[in-house]
């Protein structure tokens, strides 16, 4: 019965309802959902995708993109120096091009069979993220100061300690 079936919606796809593989756990702040094996569903429902007839829909891009665990900056650099923008656009309107949506299955498909070219190169776009996205942060006073790298999102925290 499908009432009993959870809808699976934390990927950010709207149409996922799990028959099983969950458990459900109260908690002090009420029921709580647990998954089992988060990262072997997201492969299951990856390797669906790149299988599924027809042009992707701007949230399986996002997805599959998320999936290879790439910003929109990212993936727009690995496919060749496309605007954050225009991914952002292809993933808000259901407008991914063909040639893009062919892509991204071809290196989701790379990646769940194991392609260290592939995931060489999408680590390095990660790490130049990473290197992009932090900040030098200068501690201390006088002799006692220290520079720490710190990631931008911790900056906010950061303030308003």
């Amino acid at each position: 019965m499908m009432r009993d079936w959870l809808h699976y919606t934390a990927c950010g796809l709207d149409n996922v309802w799990l028959a099983n593989g969950y458990s459900v756990k109260e908690t002090k702040y009420g029921k709580g959902i647990a998954i089992d094996d988060v990262e072997g569903l997201h492969r299951l429902l990856a390797g669906h995708l790149i299988d599924k007839p027809g042009l992707l829909t701007g949230k399986e891009f996002r997805f599959l993109r998320v999936h290879l665990g790439l910003t929109q900056q990212g993936l727009g650099k690995l496919m060749g120096n496309l605007t954050e923008n225009a991914v952002s656009l292809w993933e808000r309107k259901d407008a991914v091009p063909a040639i893009n949506d062919h892509w991204l299955r071809m290196h989701v498909i790379a990646k769940l069979k194991g392609s260290t070219r592939v995931a060489d190169a999408i680590e390095r776009i990660q790490t130049v993220e990473r290197l992009i996205h932090q900040k030098y942060v200068v501690r201390g006073v006088d002799d006692r100061r220290r520079v720490d790298l710190v990631k931008s999102s911790e900056l906010g925290r950061m303030a308003e300690a």
